[in-house]
C-alpha cells in the first residue's frame, strides 16, 4: 500500500485554482510540503475527471505524495490513483475494499459518533483513514452539515482507532489549534487553491501543524 502521510492534506477545488489550474497548484502545495492529494471536482464528467486524474497522477509520479479521487472508485482504479475518498452517500466502503482490494487507500467522510462507531467497528483493513468534519462552517463544499466545532472533533479523534484527517473551515489561521486535537493531519482547500503562492502557504501549513 501507498505510505499515508495525512500530515497536510489538499483537497482540490478546480474553480478555486482559477487561471493557475489544479495541476499547477498541486505542483506548489507539494514543493512546499503537502503529503496527501485529492481531486475533487463534483461538477467533472467521467471522462474529464478520469483525464484529470491521469495528469494529476503523472505529475505527482516519483514524489511520494498519494492521490486519491473523492467519491469516484471507478475513476481512482481506471486512472491508477493511489486511493479514493468516500462520504456517506457514496458506495459502501465494505463493497468499495471488495471490489479494489487491499492495495487501494480508502478514506470515508465522518460527523458523528455514530458514523464513527461503524467505521472503528468495520474488519481491519476496511478503511485507511477517517475524514472528519466540517470543524468550522465552510462555503467549499455547500451540503456540508454543521460545524463540530474543536471540543466534538477532539472527542471524536480520541474514540478512534484510524488515523482522523480535520476538514472544513481550516486555514492558516486555525490550523495548529486543529492540529492540536490530535489528529493526524488537516484537510485544506481554499487555503492553498486561492493562495497567490501555494508553494509558500504550504511551508507555513506545515510549520503550523508540525508545531
Amino acid at each position: 500500500m501507498t505510505r499515508l502521510d495525512l500530515a497536510l492534506y489538499l483537497a482540490t477545488d478546480t474553480g478555486q485554482c482559477g487561471h493557475r489550474g489544479v495541476p499547477a497548484t498541486v505542483r506548489a502545495a507539494v514543493a512546499g510540503g503537502v503529503t496527501a492529494v485529492q481531486l475533487r471536482d463534483p461538477r467533472a464528467t467521467t471522462r474529464a475527471l478520469y483525464d484529470q486524474t491521469r495528469t494529476l497522477a503523472a505529475e505527482l509520479d516519483g514524489t511520494g505524495v498519494p492521490l486519491l479521487v473523492n467519491d469516484r472508485l471507478d475513476v481512482a482504479l481506471a486512472a491508477g490513483a493511489d486511493g479514493v475518498h468516500l462520504g456517506q452517500a457514496d458506495l459502501p466502503v465494505e463493497e468499495a475494499r471488495r471490489i479494489a482490494g487491499p492495495q487501494l487507500v480508502i478514506g470515508w467522510s465522518v460527523s458523528t459518533a455514530e458514523q464513527l462507531e461503524a467505521a472503528v467497528a468495520m474488519p481491519a483493513g476496511t478503511i485507511d483513514y477517517l475524514g472528519v468534519g466540517p470543524v468550522f462552517a465552510t462555503g467549499t463544499k455547500p451540503d456540508a452539515g454543521p460545524a463540530l466545532g474543536l471540543t466534538a472533533l477532539r472527542q471524536l479523534c480520541e474514540k478512534s482507532t484510524l488515523p482522523c484527517v480535520a476538514i472544513g473551515g481550516v486555514g492558516i489561521d486555525n490550523a495548529r489549534t486543529v492540529s492540536d486535537t490530535g489528529v493526524a493531519g488537516v484537510c485544506v482547500v481554499s487555503a492553498l487553491c486561492t493562495a497567490p503562492d501555494p508553494e509558500q502557504m504550504a511551508r507555513s501549513l506545515r510549520r503550523e501543524v508540525a508545531a
